[in-house]
């Protein structure tokens, strides 16, 4: 064999041997340099070397050419990957020699040498080469390239014959007795078309033998013809298809596509040429006369569309294309009885539509006539006729036949309007045969009258109706569908020419009445009831009432109008009615025990005012009258005067509260007072007092409950803004006491005890009249499943009032029991409250809702922050000290870290069963935080970030006559930082618990005694008035930000009158940076209820306690 080089061997001709996608792979390798060696065996002129694959493995590959003349020819490419031929690695290795040998000096291609043996060099045989232009552009064209196979590639063509012999598959195509039409692929020789060893299986490896064009659209239509039922042949190697066995009529669209890529029919007669170009036919059956015998004869018949304008051709049917004969094999007579020998006569080939069914296909090559005799023509004409029309063109050449007229298809409705908007269907299809009507239920099978159906037709008139759902032949509508039929579907189907409407009985005048349709709405005042009203809606449409109950039933179904008896219908998504649902909607879920009837409590005046402003006001109970006409002037109470027995002047933010509490007071309505911390809630509470008193001089006392701490508050506040008000202090239990209730009241105007006494002697404050309940520090009561709470509810008084900074602290329930001991009527039902508000607003974050509740609660809660009414107040600023733990604190930290993590994680899923174990994890965790030594006395000696970045800051606060208050939850951490104090000499005061002579310990740090003032939070976090202060210090964050937010208020209050500055001291990477961003989430619940906030919050939930452990 004569050795070759890659000489002349182009990329388009590996692109059309390997396949466009194996080709632009095989490129990418060589930019990539996977090709890792390379040598030309000239012994097997081969080309070998060492691709490196995708995953870093490296292939043996192998691709052998051949010459052609003075150039090289791809002729296969072998490889170890698991493609093994003509793989991307047999391109890149054959294109990188390509691209070596365009290089302006050709490289040695070397062997493979083995170790210590001495290999002979040998240089690569000559190349004759190209520009290198026309290389670089070859390698990105590929097949599209100068260099391109037009000059090398052979056309293809499709030979085709006729062979007698029997079908290889009779149980496929028993029918037809003609020839069958054989398909070789032949290409383009020196002296014209060869078969030479082509198979159609070769097509699917050419190794840019063939016009790739060429080659493709046959492998198409071999892929198609082997993908037929019935076909056992070996997929491959097929020199000859049987195209008689194509069933599928996209034979037809593939021949199309492959001449017009210019793939030739040839005759296998090398003389014959081409085949003349394939037209259409049509199958006929010609209904003639015999007058012999009168009878009918009936003779299938093909006819071959002209050529041009010429007339059909006489065309004899050889043979049919496919099973259900979609194709024609056929010669011209005058040509086939010209011919000394029929196999040399010139077949043509041409398309049928519609196809031929098998049976009329024999009875076309046997030239079978059918002969009716004239007693049978009638049944011909009725039965037969029909059937024959659905396969054939019928016709009569002697007009001896006249087939029966047939009109249609109509589609036919038929409507019967009954009573209550009932209206019964009926579908059928209607035909005209001759001059009766025929009628055929719609979705109906074959019978006789069906023989006369036209499906296609059929089939158009539905899709061109688009009805949009299956009709079924009888059908029953009701209520609106009956209406949306009449108004919609009958008017159109009527317009349509085909389709027959035949209406029956009386349809009533349905016509769209909303802008007839008032909404009105009524209290009424049942017997013994001075906080609920009944509530009346009433719906008028055309001056005729609706019953509301019809009208709330289908809002709630979501349905879209509302149908009257009348005929009248009107829309049900009209703004209105989807606001009275609404409405009634919360009405209804907030009742306490919601039924049939409606109720309104006294304190619902926003939700009376959303009805109102729906429709026409009617009939209103003259206690609801008294009521609503007090609580819409709440933001314009009265300017009711300032008792003469206040000393002292209020702000006019105080005097502005003051108001409101008096006109809560004078209506006997409850409310809360949520003014910000240090805002003088104290000082509008006991002006609200005197101003009652000085009324009505004979009031039962005032109760006021607060925290045990804040209880000495009132009596000295009350000493200096309301003298002239009696107080008396009950600070112990009426047993050890030695009195009864009455005998520690006296003539008292203010009776003050803390929330624990209370709880212990409710009976006894509950047998006992007040004019009013003050709660202070109200969220000591936001438990609504506690026993103060209970006791609270219990507590007799026309008029109860909640006073805190902090309505709510965690959850939108805390904020409810406040407002169900102040305004039990608003949201009567706890656990209506938190399906209709809580859970929407805290879990999904609805702020529709959100907004709803805001305008609920607005006439009954008060809130004013600092920013808003005290201008004057010094700015407040806010600083985080990040201090890093001592190394062997760290380690230890993170030990308990890990130990707890793996804990509570475990816990979490059941928090409620597992709530203490898992708060007292956290709790170690924020000790451990601060010192060491609070988890493990062992560890005391290990110093403490904190109280050394404390220490740092103290110095120059107290060189520079400033006072600082320090909290910390923990007394124990105080403790810690008192031993420091207590070593350098520095004076405090120190406040916690179990401190018992409060009074004279807060004396000594206002009279100056002492710089520093030690608190833990819970002690003095409410009730004191540190405004002497204007440092504050946080040791340890909570993730309660309202406590926090107190805490500071102690000294950022009304008297202070320099910039406060307040430090929180962090440990970095603890649990307490997870505090931190908690807090924050839960500070967003507040703002978003109480101080009208964008964003959403929930309590202490799993998710959050996982967070700390993120």
């Amino acid at each position: 064999m004569k050795s070759v080089s890659v000489s002349g061997l182009s990329p388009a001709e590996v692109r059309n041997a390997v396949g466009g996608k194996t080709y632009a792979k095989g490129l990418d390798y060589v930019h990539s340099r996977a090709v890792r060696s390379i040598w030309w065996d000239a012994e097997a002129n081969a080309l070998r070397g060492r691709v490196r694959g995708r995953l870093e493995e490296f292939y043996e590959t192998t691709v052998y050419l051949s010459s052609a003349g003075d150039r090289a020819e791809y002729v296969q490419g072998e490889c170890s990957c698991p493609v093994m031929f003509d793989c991307k690695h047999a391109a890149a290795l054959v294109l990188e020699a390509i691209e070596s040998a365009s290089a302006p000096s050709a490289p040695v291609i070397p062997q493979p040498t083995l170790p210590g043996v001495q290999q002979p060099k040998r240089r690569r045989p000559p190349v004759v080469q190209a520009p290198s232009w026309e290389r670089s552009l070859a390698l990105m064209l590929g097949a599209n390239a100068a260099t391109g196979d037009r000059g090398h590639a052979a056309p293809l063509a499709i030979e085709l014959s006729l062979s007698t012999s029997p079908s290889p598959y009779p149980a496929h195509h028993p029918t037809s007795d003609g020839p069958r039409l054989m398909a070789r692929v032949v290409k383009q020789g020196k002296s014209g078309w060869v078969r030479g060893n082509l198979s159609w299986g070769t097509l699917s490896n050419p190794y840019g033998e063939f016009v790739a064009a060429h080659a493709q659209v046959l492998k198409e239509l071999y892929a198609s013809y082997n993908s037929r039922g019935g076909h056992f042949g070996y997929y491959g190697n097929d020199k000859l298809i049987d195209l008689s066995d194509f069933d599928s009529r996209q034979l037809w669209p593939l021949l199309d596509q492959a001449l017009s890529v210019g793939v030739r029919l040839v005759y296998s007669k090398k003389a014959r040429g081409d085949l003349d170009p394939y037209g259409a036919a049509e199958f006929t059956l010609d209904v003639t006369n015999d007058a012999s015998d009168d009878s009918l004869v009936v003779r299938p018949a093909i006819q071959v569309a002209p050529d041009g304008d010429g007339p059909g051709r006489d065309a004899v049917v050889l043979g049919f294309v496919g099973a259900e004969g979609h194709g024609l094999i056929w010669a011209d007579r005058a040509e086939l009885a010209a011919a000394p020998d029929p196999a040399e006569v010139r077949f043509r080939l041409a398309r049928l539509s519609p196809s031929v069914p098998p049976g009329l296909q024999q009875a076309v090559l046997a030239g079978q006539e059918i002969r009716i005799p004239s007693a049978e023509a009638a049944r011909f004409r009725a039965e037969f006729y029909p059937q024959l029309r659905q396969v054939a063109t019928v016709r009569s050449s002697d007009g001896s036949f006249s087939p029966p007229v047939i009109s249609g298809p109509q589609l036919s409705v038929q409507a019967e309007y009954g009573d209550g908007h009932v209206l019964d269907l009926s579908w059928s299809w209607l035909y005209q045969v001759d001059e009766s009507e025929v009628r055929v239920p719609l979705g109906s099978g074959s019978s006789e009258i069906g023989l006369y159906r036209d499906p296609d037709k059929e089939d158009e008139i539905l899709t061109d109706l688009d009805l949009g759902e299956e009709l079924r032949p009888e059908s029953t509508l009701r209520g609106l569908e009956t209406l949306q039929f009449s108004t919609e579907l009958l008017p159109r189907l009527s317009a349509q020419p085909s389709v027959d409407v035949v209406v029956s009985g009386t349809p009533v005048d349905y016509r769209e009445a909303g802008d007839s349709l008032t909404i009105g709405v009524s209290t009424s005042a049942p017997a013994g009831e001075t906080d609920w009203f009944d509530l009346g809606i009433t719906i008028t449409v055309e001056g005729a009432k609706v019953p509301f109950v019809d009208v709330f039933r289908a809002l709630t179904a979501g349905q879209s109008y509302l149908l009257l008896l009348s005929g009248a219908y009107f829309s049900l998504d009209k703004p209105e009615l989807q606001t009275l649902r609404t409405l009634i909607e919360e009405a209804r879920a907030l009742q306490d025990s919601p039924g049939d009837s409606l109720k309104i409590s006294r304190y619902q005046v926003g939700l009376w005012d959303e009805l109102e402003a729906l429709g026409v006001v009617g009939r209103q109970a003259k206690a609801w009258n008294r009521q609503l006409a007090a609580l819409r002037t709440v933001d314009s109470a009265d300017r009711t005067e300032l008792p003469a027995t206040i000393q002292g002047s209020l702000r006019p933010y105080q005097l502005d509260g003051f108001r409101w509490l008096a006109f809560l007071w004078k209506f006997g309505l409850g409310g809360i007072l949520a003014d910000d911390m240090g805002l003088g809630k104290t000082l509008q509470t006991l002006t609200l007092i005197a101003h009652a008193k000085a009324t009505e001089a004979t009031l039962a006392p005032f109760l006021i409950i607060a925290p045990t701490s804040v209880v000495s508050n009132w009596p000295s506040e009350a000493a200096k803004f309301a003298p002239g008000l009696k107080v008396v202090t009950i600070s112990d239990t009426l047993r050890r006491r030695g009195q009864t209730l009455a005998e520690a009241v006296g003539d008292a105007d203010v009776v003050v005890t803390s929330y624990t006494l209370l709880r212990l002697d409710i009976d006894a404050y509950a047998d006992r009249s007040w004019s009013g309940l003050i709660l202070d520090e109200a969220q000591f009561a936001k438990n609504h499943q506690s026993k103060l709470y209970q006791a609270c509810r219990r507590l007799p008084a026309p008029f109860k009032l909640a006073i805190t900074g902090t309505p709510m602290e965690n959850n939108l329930m805390e904020l409810w029991s406040l407002l169900s001991i102040t305004s039990p009527g608003l949201f009567p039902s706890p656990s209506r409250f938190d399906e209709y508000y809580a859970r929407p607003i805290e879990k999904q974050g609805d702020s529709e809702r959100l907004a709803q509740l805001r305008r609920r609660i607005k006439p009954l809660v008060k809130r004013r922050t600092k920013e808003q009414v005290a201008a004057d107040l010094p700015d407040k600023q806010q600083q985080v000290i990040e201090v890093e733990l001592h190394p062997r604190h760290r380690k230890l930290y993170q030990t308990h870290l890990q130990r707890e993590r793996q804990k509570v994680l475990g816990l979490v899923g059941d928090l409620d069963k597992n709530r203490f174990t898992i708060f007292r994890s956290l709790t170690l965790l924020r000790q451990l935080s601060l010192h060491a030594g609070l988890v493990d006395d062992a560890h005391r000696g290990l110093p403490s970030a904190k109280i050394e970045a404390l220490l740092e800051q103290l110095p120059d606060i107290i060189g520079s006559g400033h006072r600082a208050v320090i909290f910390s939850q923990f007394t124990g951490f105080l403790d810690l930082v008192r031993q420091r104090l207590d070593a350098d000499g520095v004076e405090y005061c120190y406040l916690d618990g179990s401190t018992r002579n409060r009074p004279a310990v807060l004396k000594r740090f206002k009279d100056g005694d002492a710089p520093l003032f030690l608190i833990s939070l819970k002690a003095g976090g409410v009730g004191l008035n540190l405004t002497e202060a204007d440092y504050c210090f946080l040791l340890d964050p909570w993730w309660n930000p309202a406590t926090e937010a107190q805490a500071v208020d102690r000294i950022h209050r009304i008297g202070q009158h320099r910039t406060v500055m307040v430090y929180r001291l962090i440990a970095k990477d603890t649990i307490e940076q997870k505090v931190m961003e908690l807090k924050a989430r839960k500070a967003a619940l507040f703002a978003s209820v109480m101080d009208e906030g964008n964003t959403f919050g929930t309590g202490l939930s799993a998710d959050d306690i996982r967070g700390l452990f993120s």
